[in-house]
């Protein structure tokens, strides 16, 4: 007798799984952030030394560096920034959508150290006489914008003043504001320049004795707020040394995600036709699991707030072609079971259960290696690995638990018996002994 409430049972599935997909697959696939390669970005690897000459770096140093340089990005506005280390020292910075990489490079890679010397170039005041956060933009009295930093010592900074004006004679009675002075580094030489390295070089007539201090450096209001902001975020622990840089222009970017999803559809739809050709109505059940796959794997992706690659849209594909090899070793297995004359019932709980093993051993390998591959990788290795791991658990659950469940309401339905041809068996293979 054929129970009509299990094929309703599937109809019903398969309404609600579409319904979702059409409803929510659009604002799912917005969320998801985009690297470098995708939306176009600017990407850098540093190799980091210590400040100290002598001294080796330490784990310690290198996070608290991507800690400073992850302050600087928020400067940038950049959403998603991935700063990773690799190896015992070097750094690689990826910032997606960024367009003005020059100020980028400039912003990560200044160490931020602000120096207050004197015309022959003598330290009188250090970044480490600053207050935390001390830094903000404010506008002259010709609307200019500057750069007001705050002491934490105010008659610090007074007794400055008063050497410069006991020590100098006009004028030579300057205070040289420095940001990152190198050995080697000259007011004398810089100050004939048409854009010398210092900040600004204020005459000192009279002795300060304030927390206050304005940097007047005839700057951008974009280029005051940065500095602030550098100023604020405060000085990296260590040296950087660019090792390697990359950047992907916005329009290449989009081209290759377009070019990378046409052939995602073609390879997709060329496993779709090649499951209904040879698993004929499994097939379909086939074609059904894989959507939901596709879909949960942009929902789980989405929610760990990942950033999705080249390599990633690669590895979701390898997902399909994984999640098609489960459902593969399965219908093979009923195919079997029903030309050794079994009922399809019971061709269906043999061929399940016999197949379970083979696709748990697997996806475990695949899993191993893909662990492997996030260990010792790269950023963009790194990628395709946790995609991969993604893809695989999702298409277990799909193509073992999905495409069992929709399959097994219509073999329980009995609405298949006596019907071989419906799982691509013809009556001729079968074995009647």
């Amino acid at each position: 007798m054929v129970k009509k409430w299990r094929i309703v049972t599937f109809f019903v599935i398969v309404l609600l799984l579409g319904g979702l997909i059409s409803q929510t697959a659009g604002s799912i696939a917005k969320g998801i952030n985009l690297g470098l390669d995708l939306q176009g970005g600017f990407e850098v690897l540093y190799e980091v030394s210590s400040n100290q000459e002598g001294e080796e770096v330490t784990e310690e140093t290198m996070q608290a560096t991507v800690s400073s340089l992850n302050q600087r990005v928020n400067v940038l506005g950049v959403s998603e920034p991935n700063i990773t280390i690799e190896g015992d020292n070097r750094i690689r910075v990826q910032l997606a959508g960024v367009e003005d990489q020059q100020t980028a490079r400039e912003l990560l890679s200044t160490e931020a150290d602000l120096s207050f010397r004197d015309v022959n170039d003598k330290e009188r005041l250090s970044g480490d006489d600053l207050q935390e956060n001390g830094a903000s933009v404010n506008f002259g009295q010709s609307n200019e914008p500057l750069v007001t930093v705050s002491l934490k010592d105010g008659d610090a900074f007074g007794q400055v003043t008063e050497e410069i004006i006991n020590e100098f004679q006009p004028p030579n009675n300057v205070l040289v504001i420095w940001l990152d002075y190198e050995e080697g580094d000259s007011f004398a030489e810089e100050s004939q320049k048409e854009d010398p390295k210092f900040l600004s070089a204020p005459a000192v007539n009279e002795p300060l004795y304030t927390e206050d201090i304005q940097i007047e450096g005839n700057f951008e209001i974009e280029e005051a707020e940065n500095l602030s902001e550098i100023l604020n975020a405060g000085s990296l622990p260590a040296e950087l040394d660019e090792v390697y840089s990359n950047s992907v222009g916005a329009s290449l970017g989009e081209e290759a995600m377009e070019k990378t999803i046409f052939a995602g559809y073609i390879g997709i739809g060329l496993i779709l036709a090649y499951m209904l050709i040879f698993y004929r109505f499994m097939g379909i059940i086939a074609s059904v699991t894989l959507s939901g796959y596709v879909y949960l794997v942009l929902v789980i992706f989405n929610w760990m707030q990942g950033v999705l690659t080249l390599p990633g849209i690669a590895a979701i594909i390898l997902g399909v072609g994984m999640a098609v090899d489960a459902n593969i070793l399965t219908y093979e297995r009923i195919k079997e079971e029903l030309r050794e004359g079994k009922s399809v019932l019971s061709a269906f709980k043999a061929g399940s259960r016999r197949s379970l093993s083979t696709i748990i051993d697997a996806n475990i390998t695949t899993i191993l290696a893909a662990g492997v591959l996030f260990y010792y990788g790269t950023s963009s290795v790194q990628g395709f690995a946790v995609m991969l791991i993604v893809s695989i658990l999702t298409s277990f659950i799909t193509a073992v638990f999905g495409s069992r469940l929709l399959l097994g309401l219509w073999v329980k339905s009995r609405v298949f018996n006596k019907k071989p041809r419906v799982f691509g068996v013809k009556e001729s293979e079968i074995n009647e002994s």
